[in-house]
């Protein structure tokens, strides 16, 4: 028998030895809508970390502290320009089987960030 034969046998074997992909124990869609209307919104899965937050390594570790508790996050030091520009940041979904609402303004889009730990830093 030619090895090509055997490839489609091969590739239904390795298909079926490939581990499930694994179901996040935290999911959000996180949104950032600025003065003028704007929205932008990024999704974030924790544990493992995934989505398409930009810095959602970052994001996971510092909502992992708090137990996915966004009031509870500590705001990181950081000189943001005192330009008024008020912000509203908003997290819905689940966090290890907890429901996750979160909704609070900011000053700016460089407060969100700061004040977030990274959590609204996109």
């Amino acid at each position: 028998m030619p090895f090509s034969a055997l490839l489609p046998a091969a590739a239904s074997v390795l298909a079926l030895a490939a581990p499930p992909a694994q179901t996040p124990a935290a999911s959000l869609m996180l949104s950032l809508q600025d003065g003028a209307g704007r929205v932008v919104t990024v999704s974030l899965d924790c544990h493992p970390a995934g989505g398409s937050h930009p810095g959602k390594t970052k994001a996971c570790a510092t909502l992992t502290t708090v137990d996915g508790d966004i009031e509870r996050v500590p705001g990181e030091a950081t000189v943001c320009p005192m330009i008024y520009s008020p912000t509203t940041a908003t997290a819905k979904g689940h966090w290890r089987g907890k429901p996750v609402v979160y909704t609070h303004t900011f000053g700016n889009k460089c407060a969100a960030a700061a004040e977030s730990g990274g959590v609204f830093e996109f």
